[in-house]
């Protein structure tokens, strides 16, 4: 427990990089990480340092031009929020609209090798990740998301292509996506538009009602995301869905960890989930060889575990109506204690893909257990 905490206290201070590693861990499935970790990896998540003034200056200077400033009516030195690898801050728009800028640390993108090497050695020196966890394969998906995440250009296009994609689809009404600023955007400073609202975690505390129409809703669009558009936010970080309950609107934001997924991968996996709803043992092995999550030559005591932490993960599709993840005492324990023998037998890291993917599915069913909500998850996942 202490080598634990210590890992988190190293992290906080590391900022950049090895900070978001911290936080991708966090959020990672339960069964590679002790709880011990992710208690203390649960500190990490809450934010990093700040910039200096001075620093801040010269990377606004940098990034958009000496004369930057003559682009806002004012701008806040003090930031809303310090995320991973950068600190948001709210300026006013000439026009008198509302924005918030988000500014990278100086040298984060150059030095993610170093950091994120840096982190897994204080990982193994600290001794809390289990033999059979694959790391290098983790740690090398990590560096590839990391490297596009740091290109704020990317997160540019990507929400206004999930801004484009929302605004078309009449059953997501009740989202919103912010609109960008091009003008006050570079490599490393995205400005959007300021949009209301608390994380989503606070909507715990609201209405049955309220919970569970914001869990419904966020499932529909993880669904719809996934399956339909094959494209994904896959960072399932509370703080990204804003709930503002003035408006009855879920605001979406952080767009830095989306992706595409090939139609092949999710043709399949689609057969698999089905599978797991089921309970069709033969087809969920047959999809998961397929995939590349099993070789076909694992022991039956690998098999047993694989397929039953798909049935449990299945189990919410396979139930007609209503299915109440408020009295789901045991999915995430039972998952976890799955994952540990998996750890142990399995011959194979999962495919590249499936590093994103289980983040924001299982971040998509905490969210639902922690708001003890009730939705419709067969029907959602049928139509």
């Amino acid at each position: 427990e202490r080598n634990a905490e210590r890992l988190a206290d190293a992290l906080c201070r590391m900022r950049g990089a090895a900070l978001k590693l911290g936080q991708m861990l966090s959020i990672q499935d339960e069964n590679v990480l002790p709880p011990q970790l992710l208690a203390a990896l649960e500190r990490v998540r809450q934010g990093a340092d700040v910039m200096p003034a001075y620093q801040l200056e010269g990377v606004l200077t940098e990034q958009l031009g000496p004369d930057w400033r003559t682009l806002v009516k004012d701008f806040s030195t003090e930031p809303m929020a310090a995320a991973s690898i950068g600190q948001v801050h709210y300026a006013t728009l000439l026009d008198g609209r509302g924005v918030a800028m988000k500014v990278q640390y100086p040298g984060v993108a150059k030095s993610i090798e170093s950091d994120v090497d840096n982190v897994m050695r204080l990982i193994r020196v600290a001794n809390v990740l289990p033999k059979g966890a694959y790391v290098e394969q983790a740690v090398r998906v990590a560096k590839k998301e990391l490297a596009l995440e740091c290109d704020y250009r990317n997160e540019m296009d990507a929400q206004a292509r999930f801004r484009t994609l929302i605004q078309g689809d009449p059953n997501l009404r009740g989202f919103h996506v912010p609109d960008v600023v091009p003008a006050l955007c570079s490599e490393r400073v995205l400005t959007t538009e300021w949009v209301p609202g608390q994380p989503i975690d606070k909507v715990a505390t609201m209405s049955q009602e309220i919970r569970d129409c914001v869990a419904t809703r966020l499932l529909t669009l993880t669904l719809k995301e996934l399956f339909e558009w094959r494209f994904m936010q896959t960072d399932p970080n509370w703080g990204n869905f804003l709930y503002d309950a003035d408006s009855d609107t879920l605001q979406l934001i952080d767009f830095g960890a989306a992706r595409d997924y090939p139609k092949s991968f999710v043709d399949d996996y689609l057969r698999m989930v089905k599978a797991c709803a089921e309970e069709d043992t033969d087809e969920v092995v047959a999809m998961s060889i397929r995939l590349g999550f099993l070789t076909g030559e694992e022991s039956q005591v690998m098999l047993d575990a694989h397929v039953k932490a798909g049935f449990v993960v299945g189990l919410p599709f396979s139930h007609e109506g209503m299915y109440d993840f408020g009295a789901q005492k045991t999915m995430t324990r039972e998952v976890s204690d799955l994952g540990g023998v998996m750890i142990k037998h399995r011959l194979t890291p999962p495919p590249e893909e499936a590093y994103s993917l289980h983040r924001k599915l299982s971040g998509a069913f905490l969210s639902c257990i922690k708001l003890r909500a009730r939705v419709p998850c067969r029907q959602l996942f049928m139509d």
